[in-house]
């Protein structure tokens, strides 16, 4: 396909907007990428770089017959640059992938940003109606999109504004820590005297816990009434709204200490707190499942109870951000294309990432490859080949964007959603393996139908 003198504008240099530009790029196309910051910043950005990883630095597990698992092997297949540039700069995590954030945008930022078909401006767009002359543009300016462009797109869409309240975990620096207290094991297996696991562990006693809870419940919060717990995302609830739904919920919650042993005492401790590295040098760790609504001065009162982070210094603190997104159901196609924006616009428009409805960095990601091949087949003038919804992410897009969809709320892939298969499996990992198998066909098979439609 000839797309000489063809311009495309991708709003947002997220995990979206950067493998979007970035797949236009290879495919021939100019692309002008707006990244606000560091003009205008977010609640919970703290650099100016591309595919800033905001929450957690974990993009899941990396288990084949899993959901998460299927969905890497499908950005792989369709050659993500995204996921590509999360393989080069991984950490241990286990079972998951883990990256070093700071590295990882790095590489995002010079992909982009030396690519000679990829102007990157660095200034907020605050209407579409700012944005003339390009054949088709991408919104993919996330979930924290400024008030000024979210009010331009819901005044056109004619939707009330939708949204959920997320949560960020702390960050504590590695040499703070108290390692007489703090233990290295994966959970299963054996405990280390040193850092040298994929996580660290602050053992908690029964007495220390339900100090440590009373002290998490009494703690001053940022926000106190502008939000009611229905519109917490379900995936990161603040450590205290999870305690306050039982003393005992954190520790067969985020603190279950099932599978690790104290090596002090060698046995079991009450509950857990588990650290991942943040870095590839482990010189800062992540307080897994530790996403907090908590004041400044009361985290650090509080989580300085944690056995082992007695003298913890802080590299980042915890926040709160209200993220938005679009009733996809009533105003997407499985395209990804907005109709009602592309009227008024008066060229194609589609939303990709966290404000398109869908949830989670990886599905950001192959949101924007997604959205990225629609273009292509929109200035292509072909019809863009069906995705199966036996793909976890053709199930998310089956789902996001069926009108039939009621008081929809933003989702990772899961097998809750996927096409059924033919014949019943009792066996639930039978049964997984089974959705692998047939979902690695159909990827492959989409694969090939991009390359006989010239897209790929």
């Amino acid at each position: 396909m000839n797309f000489e003198g063809k311009k495309i504008a991708v709003i947002g240099g997220g995990l979206a907007g950067s493998e979007t530009a970035l797949q236009l790029a290879k495919r021939g196309l100019s692309v002008t990428l707006f990244e606000m910051r560091p003009q205008a910043t977010t609640p919970v950005h703290k650099s100016s770089g591309l595919a800033e990883l905001v929450c957690s630095n974990s993009l899941k597990s990396t288990k084949p017959s899993s959901a998460a698992g299927m969905l890497k092997h499908e950005l792989d297949v369709l050659g993500s640059f995204v996921y590509r540039a999360a393989l080069n700069n991984k950490v241990e995590a286990g079972g998951a992938l883990a990256v070093d954030r700071d590295l990882f945008s790095q590489e995002i930022t010079h992909l982009v940003e030396g690519s000679p078909n990829i102007e990157v401006v660095r200034q907020q767009v605050a209407s579409l109606s700012d944005l003339g002359g390009f054949d088709a543009i991408i919104v993919a300016s996330g979930p924290m999109t400024s008030e000024s462009l979210a009010n331009s797109i819901f005044s056109i869409i004619g939707e009330q504004e939708m949204h959920f309240y997320d949560a960020a975990a702390p960050i504590v620096m590695a040499d703070s820590l108290n390692y007489d207290v703090l233990f290295g094991q994966n959970r299963y297996e054996d405990a280390t005297d040193d850092s040298s696991s994929d996580y660290l562990n602050a053992p908690f006693t029964k007495e220390e816990y339900l100090a440590f809870i009373e002290a998490l419940l009494d703690a001053e919060k940022v926000i106190l009434k502008d939000f009611e717990r229905k519109e917490l995302f379900s995936a990161c609830q603040p450590i205290e709204e999870i305690a306050r739904s039982g003393v005992d919920a954190p520790r067969f919650g985020p603190l279950k200490p099932v599978g690790l042993t104290d090596p002090r005492t060698g046995k079991r401790p009450w509950a857990v707190v588990q650290l991942r590295s943040e870095n590839r040098n482990s010189t800062a760790f992540n307080l897994v499942g530790f996403q907090t609504n908590l004041t400044f001065p009361e985290q650090k009162r509080v989580f300085h109870m944690i056995p082992g982070l007695e003298n913890a210094e802080f590299a980042r603190y915890g926040v709160m951000h209200k993220n938005i997104f679009v009733n996809a159901p009533q105003v997407l196609d499985k395209n990804l294309k907005c109709d009602l924006l592309s009227k008024t616009c008066k060229t194609p428009v589609f939303i990709a990432g966290q404000l398109s409805g869908t949830e989670g960095y990886l599905e950001a990601v192959r949101s924007g490859l997604h959205a990225a091949i629609s273009v292509v087949c929109e200035l292509g003038e072909i019809a863009a080949p069906e995705l199966s919804s036996s793909t976890v992410f053709g199930s998310l897009i089956d789902y996001a964007c069926d009108n039939n969809t009621i008081d929809y709320q933003p989702m990772h892939v899961n097998f809750g959603i996927i096409a059924p298969l033919e014949q019943k499996i009792k066996n639930k990992q039978q049964r997984y393996c089974a959705y692998q198998e047939r979902g690695d066909a159909e990827i492959e098979a989409y694969k090939n139908s991009l390359i006989q439609a010239g897209v790929f």
